[in-house]
């Protein structure tokens, strides 16, 4: 059931590196904003939306949605 990087499709390998592209940019994205705003406009403790941007792949998003003011 696991395949190795060159058992896979040009197309699955092409979806996984956009996958993670897209993920990367997201995490990066929330990260730059968490570190950049005040704590006074964030909903909740900054601390934990620190550890909640690196839960894959649903923290940043919840982050940019919900967490800010």
């Amino acid at each position: 059931m696991n395949k190795k990087w060159h058992e896979l499709t040009p197309g699955q390998r092409g979806a996984i590196l956009v996958a993670g592209s897209i993920e990367l940019t997201l995490t990066a994205m929330a990260a730059r904003d968490l570190w950049s705003r005040p704590a006074e406009q964030i909903r909740g403790r900054k601390g934990l939306w620190w550890l909640g941007i690196f839960v894959q792949p649903v923290g940043p998003v919840a982050y940019l949605l919900a967490g800010r003011r």
